[in-house]
């Protein structure tokens, strides 16, 4: 009986490392512009444009993302998990196009709020946090098309543990790049580096969907 208890335990501890392991993959390779905006954000830091605005708009901005990707998990319920899995596709699409794509036009990173009619959200937001918001979420299209095929291929529980290390990276990033801006040659390393390794992640992250959600069988050589 001690022997099962703790073999169930094992088990649990090694599913919830693969869910913690997938989020965090997913949240860095999405994020990676992020970092680049949060430190422009905060060297712009005055009496009027403090951290705490940094800091709530971005979680606003995300959460906006991450209600925009939850329709992915519902599908879920309607949709055997084995297809749901080829979502998984998006990512890997989204990695090699990025890999192969020949354009070596500069990233130019948006501080500059867009022309959004004004809606009844904004009227209990100042428009420093509004600002953030706004720049995290437009500069979000990516998260969306990778978050979708996680969250559907995972359960309630594991939806849960995403979104709870889906948070607390979004806390770490701002920290983290709180700290880049005191720290040049670091900064540069990243932004410099940090792009080139992304599509690699992608690509990684959708064959583990692939992989995860028993995907692979559809094809023939796997087929039973």
């Amino acid at each position: 009986m001690q022997g099962n208890n703790l073999e169930d335990r094992s088990m649990g501890i090694g599913w919830l490392a693969k869910v913690i392991v997938a989020a965090v993959t997913a949240f860095v390779a999405t994020n990676i512009d992020d970092i680049i905006i949060l430190m422009i954000f905060y060297s712009q830091v005055s009496p009027t444009f403090r951290s705490k605005h940094i800091i709530i708009g971005q979680y606003l901005g995300f959460s906006a993302l991450i209600l925009l990707s939850l329709p992915g998990f519902f599908g879920g319920f309607v949709i055997s998990r084995i297809w749901i899995g080829l979502l998984g596709f998006v990512p890997i699409a989204i990695g090699i196009h990025t890999l192969v794509s020949h354009q070596n036009t500069e990233h130019h990173v948006q501080t500059t709020s867009p022309l959004y009619a004004k809606s009844f959200l904004s009227s209990f937001l100042t428009p420093q946090i509004y600002h953030v918001a706004a720049v995290t979420f437009a500069n979000g299209g990516d998260n969306i098309g990778t978050y979708i095929p996680l969250f559907a291929s995972t359960d309630v529980v594991g939806l849960g543990v995403t979104l709870s290390t889906f948070f607390l990276m979004v806390g770490l990033w701002c920290y983290v790049a709180h700290l880049l801006t005191r720290f040049a040659p670091l900064a540069y390393v990243l932004t410099r580096y940090g792009k080139a390794v992304v599509p690699y992640v992608l690509i990684g992250l959708g064959i583990y969907i692939l992989i995860d959600s028993g995907t692979y069988h559809l094809l023939p050589q796997f087929a039973a």
